[in-house]
């Protein structure tokens, strides 16, 4: 249930991120539809929302194998601080004081070349039926966002789970592209405020840095690296 607190509130956070990865998208979806643009942006929103859940379905799978792998409790605590590390580092992205996601966009960027082709059939997004193709594709987009999420999904040991972390990760970001959608330019200059850049990001580094000192598994893991590197030193 906390992993899927803090992917929520890390997705309502970091949705200033997405005005600028999706919201070009998401604005042209609310200008050109023909009367209401709320069917086809909800529709496309669902597509990508889908595509993160099923992303996290597997990375919630690749984390059950690496339970069952090795010892289950020293397995958890490993792979909740991992995930906690990629939270502050999302946070220090959002924040724009890090680089660390951008790189892994670039080498996200491979899976994309093999994705892209198949976003000229949704275009021109005319429909109902190709605003959420569209949004399904758009899901697998290379997003720094999306990959500070994963380390929860893997985690949590099960698809199901993982699913559902991804799941809560992409409503967190459903208002801002919402906004991004009927608000359009505007928006999009708000989003490059440096201090709401600056509060969001921190405000996910301090959600990382609670779990991190109020959860056992974090003195735990402490106590075993201690112990491994006493005879070192």
């Amino acid at each position: 249930m906390e992993a899927i607190v803090a992917a929520f509130a890390a997705g309502l956070l970091g949705g200033i991120h997405c005005i600028g990865m999706c919201g070009g998208i998401a604005g042209a979806l609310g200008c050109g539809a023909k009367g209401s643009p709320w069917p086809r942006l909800l529709l496309f929103n669902a597509g990508r929302i889908a595509s993160y859940s099923v992303a996290g379905g597997i990375a919630g799978a690749m984390g059950g194998i690496a339970i069952l792998l090795g010892p289950v409790h020293t397995a958890r605590t490993v792979l909740f601080v991992a995930a906690q590390v990629m939270l502050i580092l999302l946070g220090l992205y959002i924040a724009g004081w890090s680089a660390f996601f951008p790189r892994l966009e670039a080498v996200g960027g491979a899976l994309w070349k093999r994705v892209e082709p198949l976003r000229r059939r949704v275009v021109p997004i005319d429909s109902n039926g190709r605003a959420a193709a569209a949004g399904a594709l758009w899901g697998w987009v290379p997003c720094g966002l999306v990959y500070g999420m994963l380390p929860f999904a893997i985690a949590s040991g099960s698809p199901a789970n993982g699913a559902m972390i991804l799941m809560a990760f992409g409503a967190g970001t459903l208002p801002a592209l919402l906004a991004a959608g009927t608000a359009g330019v505007r928006l999009s200059r708000f989003r490059r405020e440096p201090w709401i850049r600056r509060g969001a990001g921190g405000l996910v580094i301090a959600l990382a840095g609670f779990s991190l000192m109020h959860l056992p598994a974090t003195h735990e893991l402490l106590s075993l690296a201690w112990l491994c590197l006493t005879p070192v030193m």
